[in-house]
């Protein structure tokens, strides 16, 4: 069987979730079989998000490869269970950059270059590569923006061009849109999907199926409206209403039969889909026996999706523990040894947050300081590790002025500092210590528990590092370091082992934590926060 491609745009408005709506169809796919991946085609002129401010784009997700890719890889690495790759991931900076680097090569032999053809070749070619690269039944295609975007229109094209290169019966094209309801006029409003799937087609892209996102149940009228103004079959017509979670939405649109219509369009073989696992996570997620709090102290809480990779390990660590794991949003910038106390009060877990630069540090290291001394279970990821050092070297270990030298390049005692082959790079983006590394984890400590083996791999994306030069400190006043990397002796996770549950790490676990496969140290450390607030 050839492989099927499916390409998912968005209409209307941005934020409506294709990227859920693509994973979701990833899972009832793989559920049935078949071999599912999907890429995520982003028009921003970046090469990579790597180099974003978190208000700006949210999250990076890391892969194992060391990609920094769109927040949406983690959402498809979630709910299909896969690892995606650098191949998953293309943006317009990445397409015009192969595209002038073949220029200056003399690989158009003296022709002039131009969008067509060869900026919509070279999307092609990413899309065709990734589909030949795993020897997968399906590859999902989300297209990034909303449709009418002057940006987005070379994807547009490409996808136009590439369901003839590889024959329409191999193609499917899904249109995401809205139908708003108007409460002064008591209606659902069909106008703006019309007009959407209108430009849209006026690009020649016609859509095989529309996924409309709706408030409200969409009646037999409104979809008979919908399928005869936009040219598709009533059955065509998918409701995606507002779940519980996004959890749900798997099974929701199991519901609507779009698997089923895909299925049936790209003339697929399947067996009958096996859910049961999903079923039960997805019961364990919305109706938890418990509930508990705990605080999320970073610099940009404001915008959640910065730390969206969190938010859904949290998630999934509680289905396994059976709580529902409700999150206290705490601005580090507003946090101080004066109103720590106040702030932190109640919660039964304290995660300090990952980051870059100064700002804020300070809060970071009065809630560090109250975990370890009121003995509230703490996690600390990446920046938070490195806080979690710093308060022990000034706190235990008596080095008032310990810092980092990201914070004070001038500080007598640089007890994280940056790391030997980072010091002279000038260009930033993609430069980082980045993808998955190897830790060897020291046994009877939280990690080893936590991870049940004393090997393990993780995804990394920072600088600076424990300095090796001077961390015997650490250790010589009780500081365990229970993970480090085998091939560089760097320290990896940080503990204290006369504590409930103290742990520093310097990589992401968060990045590789599963619908199927929660992560081992989130798992933990809710279990402990669940003890902590007295249900164990």
């Amino acid at each position: 069987m050839s492989t099927k491609y499916i390409f998912v745009t968005g209409g209307v408005t941005s934020s409506l979730g294709k990227g859920i709506i693509c994973a979701s169809l990833g899972r009832l796919l793989v559920a049935r079989g078949l071999k599912v991946t999907v890429q995520k085609l982003d028009p921003y002129i970046n090469v990579d998000p790597g180099t974003m401010n978190p208000y700006e784009h949210g999250e990076v997700f890391v892969t194992d490869d060391g990609a920094e890719t769109d927040l949406d890889l983690g959402h498809y690495e979630r709910f299909l269970d896969i690892r995606t790759t650098q191949t998953n991931n293309v943006t317009t900076g990445r397409v015009y950059y192969d595209v002038i680097n073949k220029e200056r090569k003399g690989a158009y032999l003296g022709k002039t270059v131009q969008v067509i053809p060869h900026i919509t070749d070279e999307i092609q070619s990413h899309v065709l590569k990734l589909g030949q690269s795993g020897n997968y039944d399906v590859v999902i295609v989300e297209i990034g923006g909303t449709v009418g975007d002057i940006e987005s229109l070379p994807y547009i094209e490409a996808v136009r061009q590439l369901r003839y290169n590889v024959g329409r019966a191999n193609t499917l094209s899904i249109h995401l849109t809205l139908i708003p309801y108007l409460s002064a006029a008591g209606e659902l409003k069909t106008k703006p999907t019309q007009h959407s799937v209108k430009t849209l087609s006026e690009s020649g892209l016609q859509p095989d199926i529309l996924v409309c996102r709706t408030e409200y149940p969409l009646d037999e009228s409104i979809r008979g409206k919908v399928a005869r103004f936009c040219n598709v079959d009533l059955e065509d017509v998918i409701e995606s209403i507002d779940a519980r979670s996004i959890y749900e939405v798997p099974l929701l649109m199991q519901k609507e039969g779009l698997d089923t219509r895909v299925i049936e369009k790209l003339k697929l073989e399947t067996h009958q889909p096996d859910l049961d696992q999903w079923i039960q996570f997805v019961d364990a997620v919305c109706n938890p026996s418990h509930e508990i709090e705990i605080a999320l102290v970073g610099k940009y809480v404001e915008h959640h999706d910065s730390y969206k990779s969190i938010v859904e390990a949290f998630v999934h660590a509680g289905a396994m523990n059976d709580v529902k794991v409700s999150i206290r949003w705490i601005q580090s910038d507003n946090l101080d040894t004066n109103n720590v106390a106040q702030a932190l009060s109640g919660v039964q877990g304290i995660l300090v947050a990952p980051g870059f630069g100064g700002r804020g540090i300070e809060g970071k290291l009065s809630a560090v300081q109250y975990a370890r001394e009121q003995k509230i279970p703490f996690f600390g990821i990446c920046l938070g590790m490195q806080c979690a050092v710093i308060e022990y070297a000034r706190n235990v270990c008596g080095l008032t002025e310990a810092n980092s030298t990201e914070f004070d390049e001038t500080t007598p005692h640089p007890i994280i500092d940056i790391m030997y082959d980072q010091k002279n790079i000038e260009n930033m983006g993609g430069t980082m210590r980045l993808g998955k590394y190897n830790c060897s984890v020291i046994p009877n400590t939280f990690a080893y528990h936590a991870y049940g083996t004393d090997q393990v791999q993780e995804r990394h994306r920072h600088r600076y590092e424990v300095n090796n030069e001077i961390r015997s400190v650490l250790s010589d006043n009780g500081l365990v370091f229970s993970g480090l990397n085998p091939e560089r002796d760097l320290v990896e996770i940080v503990e204290i082992p006369q504590h409930p549950w103290f742990v520093g790490v310097q990589f992401h676990p968060e990045l590789r934590s599963t619908a199927s496969n929660p992560q081992a140290l989130f798992v933990a450390f809710v279990k402990a926060a669940k003890k902590q607030a007295g249900f164990e």
